[in-house]
């Protein structure tokens, strides 16, 4: 069930226009300082995992590892997705919300 919503709200963020996604525009999100939390799929390469840990660990922006590339990219409407970043603290607040309450621990 809380799935749903954290999806949900990650499709309401796209419409809204505060999601960057893929690495590239991620990356950017981050280093710029808008990117309020970002979400790893669970799938993604190691390489792809360690990068964004470091980076938002060194950056301070909330880190979850979440879902697969497919259900990513879904939830957006878009391909797969390795990477979504949240740019709206609004919107952060009540995914880290879902993802704390579905035992989902911050990177």
């Amino acid at each position: 069930m809380q799935n749903n919503k954290i999806f949900s709200l990650l499709g309401l963020c796209m419409k809204a226009g505060k999601i960057k996604s893929g690495g590239f525009a991620t990356e950017e999100a981050v280093k710029s300082g808008k990117a309020e939390l970002v979400i790893l799929a669970s799938d993604s390469s190691g390489n792809t995992e360690k990068k964004f840990k470091n980076m938002c660990s060194f950056y301070e922006v909330p880190c979850f590892s979440y879902g697969t590339k497919e259900e990513l990219g879904r939830a957006i409407g878009r391909e797969e997705r390795s990477t979504v970043a949240v740019c709206d603290g609004g919107f952060a607040g009540s995914l880290k919300t879902y993802l704390e309450e579905n035992g989902t621990k911050e990177r």
